[in-house]
């Protein structure tokens, strides 16, 4: 079940696209990690941005949050951003309660 949460997720935030690029932040590879916890009902999604300094990041990690929070059996989504400048601040930004 697990696993199917976890893909139900990725389809749906495939569903967004890179700004920039206008492909799916999935068939680029931004998306490296998708963790499903079905007895706490939470999901953690890891990003790593094709660029250090994308200042899209941001709208993309959110965007990313609301649509997994939408799938049936998650009550929480946390976003992680790695592999950019502003990782830490970004990720408080889009993981505050």
């Amino acid at each position: 079940m697990a696993d199917e949460i976890k893909n139900t997720i990725q389809d749906k935030i495939a569903k967004i696209a890179d700004p920039h690029m206008g492909v799916s932040i999935v068939e680029m590879g931004i998306v490296r990690e998708i963790e499903v916890d079905e007895e706490k009902k939470y999901a953690k999604i890891t990003l790593s941005p094709t660029n250090p300094g994308c200042m899209s990041i941001a709208n993309i990690a959110m965007a990313a949050r609301l649509e997994a929070e939408k799938v049936e059996g998650i009550d929480k989504a946390e976003v992680n951003v790695i592999d950019h400048m502003m990782s830490d601040t970004i990720n408080d930004m889009v993981n505050k309660e």
